[in-house]
């Protein structure tokens, strides 16, 4: 039975300028507030690491860094673009940002999120570990409205549990069941985190079982490979195929 966990906010992180040393800046303010203690997971919103990477642009350039960041066009809606990025992630505009950036600006992915999330760790390995370290940023969901806060960048926690093989509390055995527990914590510590309180960074503690010795395949192995992609065909290309196999089916029954 899980004992629970804790969402602890990290203030006093002040604007992060492109150069700055995030592990340094991280560090002092969670010294001064929680601390951090083993099998800790450190959440970071992805916008400080896109500011201290520079990945900083006017936004006058939005729709050529939309191009930059994209490598297929999933689906389109009057000016709003559902893109892979070069990153593998479906996002709109490719993640591309002007909220919590500096007046007249756009923010870029990270660079290499999973990279960053190791990097970050290594630094936070010298005050204690094992530590986990998520990069999050705020995505949409097929088929529901409103946005939530996913993994982006992970190193040193699960991904996920698979709960296949095992058996529910009316001993049925679980077939499907993978949970996507970097994703779950991301979607927790933004509760924390939120969008307008200046709290980029977060510590959730009590969830040992889910921090690991090793790095891990990062954030990429929660990306559905391209071929798995059910929608794939888009949807009017689906909807020609319905109505094609259906009269189809009508001409056959009746002759």
């Amino acid at each position: 039975m899980s004992k629970g966990f804790s969402v602890i906010p990290v203030t006093g992180i002040p604007e992060i300028l492109p150069g700055d040393d995030l592990s340094k800046v991280i560090l002092k303010a969670i010294k001064k507030g929680p601390g951090l203690q083993a099998f800790d997971i450190v959440v970071i919103t992805s916008k400080i690491i896109s500011k201290a990477e520079g990945q900083i642009f006017p936004s006058k350039s939005r729709d050529q860094a939309i191009i930059e960041e994209t490598v297929r066009l999933v689906a389109e809606r009057g000016k709003t673009k559902i893109v892979e990025t070069r990153h593998g992630l479906i996002m709109a505009a490719a993640g591309v940002d002007a909220s919590n950036a500096p007046a007249g600006m756009i923010l870029k992915l990270p660079i290499d999120s999973d990279a960053s999330a190791r990097n970050l760790r290594s630094a936070f390995h010298l005050i204690t570990k094992p530590v986990g370290v998520i990069i999050t940023d705020t995505m949409g969901r097929a088929w529901r409205l409103g946005l939530t806060d996913n993994a982006i960048g992970v190193a040193g926690v699960e991904n996920f549990i698979d709960y296949r093989g095992q058996k529910d509390a009316q001993g049925r055995t679980l077939e499907m069941t993978i949970t996507a527990v970097s994703d779950e914590i991301a979607s927790a510590a933004e509760m924390v985190k939120g969008k307008l309180d200046g709290i980029p960074v977060v510590i959730v503690r009590g969830l040992e079982r889910f921090v690991t010795e090793a790095d891990g395949p990062g954030a990429r192995s929660v990306i559905r490979p391209a071929e798995e992609d059910m929608f794939g065909l888009g949807a009017q290309a689906a909807r020609d195929i319905g109505y094609l196999q259906g009269y189809e089916d009508g001409k056959n029954s009746v002759s």
